[in-house]
């Protein structure tokens, strides 16, 4: 194995402490909100001697990410795969330029990711059961009426086609939300505060709200409507730059775009259940192949033969020539023996077929 120099992002949503902490480093009063590892060519990482990591591993398929958030970040939602080839080539012919901040697609891929929850964290994912979204409406009044109306009579695509493209003032709804001790009230409460007159704030009401304990993880599939809202995590996902997003930001915007990949159906169980392995790791199964993750508590030792270029990142403790912190790479058919006290994750992936 051989070590891994990760990048530090620094977005103002960031949390100045938690990355600086994990690192061993002082604070700088700047925001780290995520620090990445991997060959995304807008960080790319380098291993201990300066060589860059792809010339070891090829392009990885893959993003492993540490992620803190201090405040939310934007609603947003992701194409599939498809989408995003159809898309990149759409606006290649008509010659928008890729740093064009109203360019939807940077690349031809899609962008499904998984988050696993390093310390309590909050998000929105996915749509709610909409049984759940009315009985919450219905407890807000007559500010809630015409969502609730909408709701009823052109679906969740038609409350946030509205929203974006033509809602009033919020101030009566978030009078109403104030009063109620409902998570989405309060984050609706906050995001209305943090982005005074964005009527986005208001799609809120029909996510699902996620409350993540350590250990929690949840997938975040094409078209998947959601925000990070806090907390530190780990964050893995498929090598695209590719987000629509859809409020709660001063970027841009397409709301017919959104509308367009956003996937309304009600998703009723946002979580990832973990699966437990046989070499001692525990694993978080999800549906594409351009990312997997593993993480292994590791107290004494523990060993595997890399499946493909991997990437390991230590959270806690400390393992032979790995500590809090650090990150290694072991390339395929490489025999990994981790020996010590540690908890390490494992990544890995292989370019979709």
């Amino acid at each position: 194995m051989r070590h891994v120099r990760g990048t530090a992002q620094h977005y103002e949503w960031g949390d100045p402490l938690a990355i600086p902490d994990l690192l061993g480093l002082e604070p700088d009063g700047r925001p780290f909100a995520e620090l990445w590892f991997g060959t995304h060519p807008a960080a790319p990482s380098f291993v201990d001697d300066g060589e860059p990591l792809k010339s070891l591993t090829g392009e990885l398929p893959y993003l492993l990410k540490v992620l803190s958030a201090a405040s939310p970040l934007s609603l947003q939602v992701h194409p599939s795969a498809a989408q995003a080839a159809a898309g990149f080539e759409r606006e290649e012919r008509a010659g928008v330029p890729l740093t064009a901040p109203g360019r939807n697609y940077r690349d031809r891929r899609h962008k499904p990711e998984l988050m696993y929850a390093l310390t309590r964290f909050e998000a929105l994912c996915g749509i709610a059961p909409l049984d759940a979204t009315n009985e919450l409406l219905a407890s807000l009044g007559a500010p809630a009426a015409p969502i609730r109306s909408i709701l009823g009579h052109s679906g969740v695509d038609g409350v946030i086609g509205l929203i974006l493209d033509d809602w009033p003032d919020l101030t009566g709804l978030v009078d109403a939300a104030r009063a109620s001790a409902d998570p989405h009230c309060r984050w609706l409460v906050r995001a209305a505060e943090l982005h005074p007159g964005d009527p986005s704030a208001a799609i809120v009401l029909v996510l699902n709200y996620v409350d993540m304990q350590p250990g929690d993880a949840i997938f975040l599939g094409a078209g998947n409507m959601h925000a990070y809202l806090g907390g530190t995590g780990i964050e893995i996902m498929a090598a695209s730059d590719n987000v629509l997003r859809c409020g709660l930001t001063g970027k841009h915007i397409d709301a017919d775009e959104v509308l367009r990949i956003l996937d309304d159906t009600p998703l009723a169980d946002p979580f990832v259940q973990s699966v437990a392995e046989a070499d001692g790791g525990v694993s978080y199964p999800v549906p594409v192949d351009d990312f997997r993750i593993t993480r292994y508590d590791v107290a004494g030792t523990a060993s595997w033969i890399a499946d493909g270029p991997e990437l390991l990142l230590c959270t806690a403790g400390a393992v032979e020539g790995l500590v809090r912190g650090e990150c290694a790479v072991a390339l395929d058919g490489e025999r990994v023996e981790l020996s010590g006290s540690a908890t390490v994750f494992r990544a890995g992936g292989r370019s979709p077929a």
